[in-house]
């Protein structure tokens, strides 16, 4: 019975497509409150300009995973910072004066504990000086 009950279950799943495709935390079988439940870091860092597009990437830590092109100098980044954006210094720099604000936002669980951190920048000349390598993507 329990063969068929599982059976069922993918069957479903494989036809509908409906288990949170988008998200490796959850295809794992895993999620965000799993997540904070065993102390894991899984976060979505994404940017979203005033023209009207957006850019989001899934990052883990211990072991660095995902597919931003330079993970473990996030997850470098972030343990310096132990997990609060808000505490990242901002590098010198010269930054053009051009208006062109984005919105950088990184949420979900930093080793168990819930980050819900946003920010916006007048440009991403700007937002990379604050933020480093957290939004080269």
């Amino acid at each position: 019975m329990r063969t068929m009950a599982i059976a069922s279950v993918t069957a479903i799943v494989l036809a509908t497509g409906s288990v949170a495709a988008g998200s490796p935390a959850h295809a794992a079988g895993g999620g965000p409150d799993q997540d904070a439940r065993a102390g894991k870091t899984t976060l979505t860092l994404a940017y979203t300009a005033g023209a009207g597009y957006t850019a989001a990437v899934v990052v883990t830590c211990d072991p660095a995973g995902g597919v931003h092109p330079k993970v473990k100098k996030v997850c470098k980044t972030l343990r310096k910072v132990k997990g609060d954006p808000a505490r990242l210094k901002p590098v010198n720099g010269i930054c053009t004066l051009q208006y062109a604000p984005v919105t950088a936002e990184i949420t979900g669980t930093w080793r168990g504990r819930k980050v819900d951190w946003s920010r916006t920048f007048g440009n991403t000349c700007e937002m990379a000086r604050a933020t480093g390598v957290l939004f080269t993507f």
